[in-house]
C-alpha cells in the first residue's frame, strides 16, 4: 500500500490503448493471446507516489511482454471515479481488469458487473468478497510480522510505541491484525498513541499528528508506521522536534526516496519491510492473463517481502531500487502465477 505526494505521469495511456506487439499474437500462448488483441485495464484508485508509479510500471511491462494493450485510468483517490472507470472499462470490450486498491464498498456491485458481462477480474490490495476475484497481496501478515520481529530484536519486548493506523484499507486493515496480535503476545510493549492520515498529503498530514502524539507521550522510543508515506511523516516529525536519536522507525514499502531516507546519517528510520512494487504489477497482468486463458488461478497470491534494514543497505552501499533489484535478487523476480508461455525476463 502506497499513497504518495507525486502526481503519477499517466495522461500518455489513459485515453487510449497501449501495449506491445498484440496483431502478431504471443508464439505457444494459448487462445487468445495466441493472435493477439486481448485488451486489458488497470483502473487504479491513486496513482500519484514512487511505489504506484513503479506498480504500473511493471504491469506496463508485463502486458507489453504478452502483447496486451493496456489501458491505464489514473487513479484520483475518488470512490465514484474510480466505479465510472470500471463501467467505462466493461463498455470498452475489455476482456479483462485488475482493480487496484480502492473501497470494497464502492467496487463490490460494478465489479459484479465486470463479472456477469463475462470480464476477468484481479484486485490488488482491496478485498472485494468475490469469489471470482483472485486477490494479489504483499503478504501483509508476513510484511507487519518482520518489521516486528526488526523492532524487538532492535528494543526487546519492553517499549512505548506509537502506532500509526488507519481503518478501511485492505493492506493497512492485515497488517493491523499482526499488530494487535503482537501487543497481546508482549503485554510489555505500550501503545501510547495512536494516529494517521490518508489523503494527497498523507506524510505532511501525518507529520502533523506525529508532532502532537510526541508532545503529550515523550516516552515513546518505537513508532510502527507500517506504510512509508507514514514513516516518511513521522522521520519529518522528529526532525522537526530534534528527537530522531531517541527514536526508531519501522516500516513497509520502498522506493529510491525512501532508501535515501533510511541510510542518511542520523535517520531514525531504521528499518522497512516491502516487496518490488514493479514485481507486483507484473504478478497482477499475469494473474489477469492467465485467468483471461482460462487456466487457474489460486484465490490468493501473494508477493512475498524482504526485510531491509538500515544496517544492511548501509553496508551494501544501496541508494536506489534499481541497486535493490541487483544486490537482492530476491526483490526483483516472483515466481507467482506463471506459466510457461508467460514472458518472465521484464527488467
Amino acid at each position: 500500500m502506497r499513497y504518495g505526494l507525486k502526481r503519477a505521469t499517466t495522461a500518455l495511456v489513459a485515453f487510449g490503448f497501449a501495449g506491445g506487439a498484440s496483431a502478431a499474437g504471443l508464439e505457444g500462448a494459448p487462445a487468445p493471446f495466441d493472435k493477439g488483441g486481448v485488451k486489458v485495464a488497470l483502473i487504479s484508485y491513486i496513482s500519484s507516489g514512487d511505489f504506484f508509479q513503479a506498480y504500473q510500471a511493471g504491469a506496463e511491462a508485463q502486458a507489453k511482454a504478452l502483447g496486451i494493450d493496456l489501458r491505464v485510468f489514473p487513479g484520483k483517490q475518488n470512490a465514484a471515479e474510480q466505479r465510472e472507470q470500471v463501467q467505462q472499462a466493461i463498455n470498452l470490450g475489455v476482456q479483462g481488469i485488475v482493480v487496484d486498491h480502492g473501497l470494497p464498498e464502492s467496487l463490490g456491485d460494478v465489479v459484479q458487473q465486470a463479472v456477469d458481462a463475462g470480464v476477468k477480474v484481479v484486485a490488488f490490495d482491496v478485498n472485494l468478497n468475490n469469489p471470482a476475484v483472485p486477490q494479489v497481496e504483499q503478504s501483509d501478515h508476513e510484511l507487519a510480522r518482520l518489521a516486528l520481529e526488526q523492532a524487538v530484536k532492535d528494543n526487546g519486548t519492553s517499549f512505548k510505541a506509537g502506532y500509526v493506523y488507519v481503518a478501511g484499507f485492505a493492506p493497512l486493515d492485515r497488517r493491523n491484525e499482526v499488530w494487535d496480535k503482537f501487543k497481546t503476545d508482549n503485554p510489555d510493549v505500550v501503545e501510547r498513541a495512536r494516529f494517521g492520515n490518508v489523503s494527497d498529503t498523507t506524510a505532511t498530514s501525518t507529520a502533523d499528528q506525529a508532532k502532537a502524539a510526541f508532545a503529550a507521550n515523550p516516552d515513546i522510543s518505537v513508532v510502527f508506521a507500517p506504510y512509508d508515506e507514514f514513516a516518511r511523516g513521522v522521520k519529518l516529525a522528529a526532525a522537526d522536534l530534534g528527537i530522531a536519536e531517541k527514536l526508531k522507525i519501522y516500516s513497509a514499502d520502498v522506493s529510491t526516496a525512501d532508501i535515501q531516507e533510511i541510510v542518511e546519517e542520523g535517520s531514525p528510520w531504521v528499518a522497512t519491510v516491502a516487496t518490488n512494487p514493479a514485481v507486483v504489477g507484473a504478478v497482477s497482468v499475469r494473474a489477469v492473463a492467465l485467468k483471461i486463458a482460462g487456466q487457474d488461478v489460486p484465490k490468493q497470491i501473494l508477493v512475498k517481502p524482504a526485510l531491509l534494514t538500515q544496517e544492511a543497505l548501509r553496508q551494501a552501499g544501496v541508494k536506489t531500487i534499481e541497486e535493490l533489484a541487483v544486490k537482492v535478487p530476491a526483490f526483483s523476480a516472483s515466481d507467482a502465477v506463471t506459466a510457461d508461455w508467460i514472458p518472465a525476463k521484464l527488467f
